[in-house]
């Protein structure tokens, strides 16, 4: 299959006109008219990830989060983003990022379904969905059908999201009976949850005064770590592409965490 042929098969799922206007989504590196035979799918375009890339002779890269967010005035060895684009067109592998339009159309809803949530919500509606009309956006919030505390929703997240550990704001005894979710970075959802009466937002990045402030206003929140949830990623996306793309070798980033507690 063309790269051309690839996108246009993300895009009719995921379309680039769901992602929010300051993200950068796309073909971000290579050929549209590139014969594609073997995709690498990932989170994040790293110096490692590419390597991959290139050790399983992959056409193609594809990944969540953008490698290029903002313009480029020089592509040289000098910097660190430079050098992964001349990496990649050395080995002519097109890249190709989906970020907010697979947040609002893949993520929020899968994300909820692997924490069991039942007649989930649009927690953040950004857009409606050019497939069907129906309301998308950032994050799923539900009700409970039993009330639970927060060690047990922690112990949820850890079982159903393979992590280690979590960050948690809040007693751990108090219970929860309304669940809000928002993968990646969650700093600015806290006001949205709230908004929505959850007892408990499960997100990433949470810095320390958002927290402590958050559980001030009646607000729990569970941070699995942006990468910790958001690696649904990978599965999903290959999986998609091994159903639509049935000629292609799509080959799957293993999880790798991106810092260590030590």
């Amino acid at each position: 299959m063309l790269c051309q042929e690839i996108i246009e098969t993300l895009e009719a799922r995921y379309p680039g006109s769901c992602a929010m206007d300051w993200d950068n989504v796309g073909l971000l590196v290579g050929r549209r008219k590139k014969e594609v035979h073997h995709i690498y799918v990932a989170v994040d375009a790293t110096d490692e990830v590419i390597e991959e890339a290139i050790e399983a002779q992959a056409d193609m890269l594809v990944t969540h989060h953008p490698m290029i967010f903002s313009g480029m005035k020089r592509i040289t060895e000098d910097d660190f983003i430079g050098r992964r684009v001349l990496r990649l067109i050395q080995n002519d592998i097109a890249y190709y990022a989906m970020h907010t339009n697979y947040d609002v159309m893949g993520m929020a809803e899968l994300s909820g379904e692997v924490l069991g949530l039942k007649n989930a919500e649009v927690l953040d509606v950004t857009c409606q969905s050019p497939l069907d009309g129906s309301p998308q956006g950032i994050g799923r919030v539900a009700d409970l059908e039993d009330p639970i505390c927060l060690q047990e929703c922690c112990e949820l997240v850890k079982a159903k999201y393979e992590l280690e550990a979590v960050k948690v704001f809040g007693d751990p005894s108090a219970e929860i009976r309304r669940v809000a979710i928002s993968p990646g970075a969650g700093k600015s959802m806290v006001s949205t949850a709230f908004a929505a009466h959850a007892d408990v937002l499960i997100t990433g990045d949470i810095d320390h005064h958002t927290g402590i402030d958050a559980v001030a206003q009646g607000l729990m929140i569970i941070d699995g770590g942006h990468y910790g949830i958001e690696k649904i990623f990978v599965p999903d996306v290959a999986a998609f592409l091994r159903e639509k793309c049935q000629t292609i070798d799509v080959v799957e980033a293993p999880v790798c965490n991106p810092f260590q507690i030590v």
